[in-house]
């Protein structure tokens, strides 16, 4: 299984509340957030792992060339490593898409807080979708956390029928975990040419051009924006 990472972000809101280290680099529990998912995709058997980074701050991609000659915890990890910056997630996604020449990735944020155990049945079912042709399994989460969520509509199967901005009389948010194929690509691909950048946007595009996407639920997914996120993410992850 191949995994990639964006850890591409300022973490501006972060370091305007006094948090110093970049955000790939905040320790939660004691571990950076890139070494927690770098350790979490080498326990759910991770052939290779692409991470891309900004090069506003040296500090990432020292740590992540260190990871590459030294590993975590005494584990080698098979890094790749992509240092740019770029205008959004979205072309983040785009940067490092000639490195996930794979059938199939999954692909998060580096900011992306989750249950582990969870996270190895999602991949367990991502594979069975896999199996069965489908083009993807995007994590989703009824716990509402985000400033602008993005609403997941399902229906009975968890096939995914839409990607909204408002509720929409949607349970579900994205939880930012994607799970795709190679057919997600070319998507990517005339998204960026018509001069989107969020996305959303092309998460939309994928149920627009007819993929089959499937939802995967996780109890409790949030992102690390604001230094208060730090302590709720220690405390749900002691919880677990």
């Amino acid at each position: 299984m191949k995994y990639a990472v964006i850890a591409a972000g300022e973490g501006s809101r972060l370091a305007e509340e006094g948090v110093c280290l970049p955000k790939p680099l905040v320790r939660i529990n004691g571990e950076a957030l890139i070494d927690r998912l770098l350790r979490i995709f080498m326990d759910n058997e991770a052939d290779e792992i692409v991470v891309i980074c900004n090069n506003l701050s040296q500090m990432v991609s020292n740590h992540l060339h260190d990871v590459q000659e030294k590993g975590v915890a005494g584990k080698r990890i098979p890094l790749k490593v992509v240092v740019k910056t770029t205008p959004s997630s979205m072309h983040s996604f785009y940067e490092i898409s000639h490195l996930l020449d794979v059938p199939c990735f999954c692909l998060t944020t580096v900011d992306t807080i989750f249950s582990e155990k969870m996270f190895s049945e999602y991949i367990r079912q991502f594979k069975q979708v896999v199996e069965q042709n489908g083009n993807g399994l995007m994590g989703i989460t009824d716990f509402v956390d985000d400033e602008k969520p993005l609403f997941v509509g399902t229906d009975a199967q968890w096939n995914i029928t839409g990607f909204y901005d408002v509720q929409n009389g949607c349970k579900w948010i994205s939880a930012g975990i994607y799970g795709l194929t190679q057919q997600a690509i070319p998507v990517l691909r005339r998204c960026v040419a018509n001069g989107e950048s969020r996305m959303r946007n092309f998460q939309r595009a994928l149920v627009t051009e007819g993929l089959a996407l499937k939802a995967f639920p996780f109890d409790t997914v949030f992102d690390i924006d604001h230094a208060a996120d730090i302590e709720k993410a220690e405390r749900f992850l002691n919880e677990k």
